[in-house]
């Protein structure tokens, strides 16, 4: 449990306020995590613009698909739970549901599941990777734009989730989240 104290919806103004509602309409509630990154506004936003900009140029299944990846190698219950909700709006339950088990035998294409390697090998051990990590993702077919924006999104999501642990932020249960995909996407980590 985090010490820091974010303000309740009906105690904020301003861009925090914004920053609330944008997130209740959004997800139906506003999460921990976005409560803590709201105390400062402007990174807030900055972090919305790094992240569209990311994901619009590589689209919203890949980008879904590397955040999870990401995630999972830093052990990130909230980024699993949070983007496991997120990427429902661009895939269906039962393919995310084995995804969420085991991407590398989940029925994705070659391409993703590289992708996904990609990302969970950036945020393990970055400090190992090569030229060969990349030139797989060339091999099948990434452009240097598509392969920037793989490592842009893995790295991204390593930002946001070490920022969040390193404050012990409460990890938020999506409530429209049912048992087993939260079961799915938790699993890797051991008990709940």
């Amino acid at each position: 449990m985090s010490i820091l104290q974010t303000p309740d919806e009906g105690e904020v103004t301003g861009e925090t306020a914004a920053i609330y509602a944008e997130e209740r309409a959004d997800l139906g509630y506003v999460p921990s995590h976005s409560r803590v990154l709201a105390m400062n506004a402007e990174a807030y936003e900055g972090w919305g613009k790094l992240v569209s900009a990311i994901a619009g140029s590589m689209g919203m299944r890949r980008y879904e698909l590397v955040t999870l990846a990401a995630a999972l190698g830093l052990e990130s219950r909230h980024c699993r739970l949070a983007h496991g909700q997120k990427a429902l709006k661009f895939m269906g339950e039962d393919e995310l549901l084995r995804i969420a088990k085991d991407y590398r035998d989940a029925g994705l294409d070659e391409a993703e599941v590289a992708m996904m390697d990609f990302a969970v090998k950036l945020s393990t051990d970055a400090a190992a990777m090569n030229d060969s990590d990349s030139r797989r993702l060339r091999d099948l077919g990434f452009s240097d734009r598509e392969i920037v924006d793989i490592a842009l999104a893995a790295a991204a999501r390593n930002f946001l989730s070490r920022f969040l642990q390193s404050l012990a932020v409460d990890v938020d249960v999506p409530p429209n989240l049912g048992e087993a995909m939260r079961h799915a996407l938790l699993e890797p980590f051991g008990p709940e």
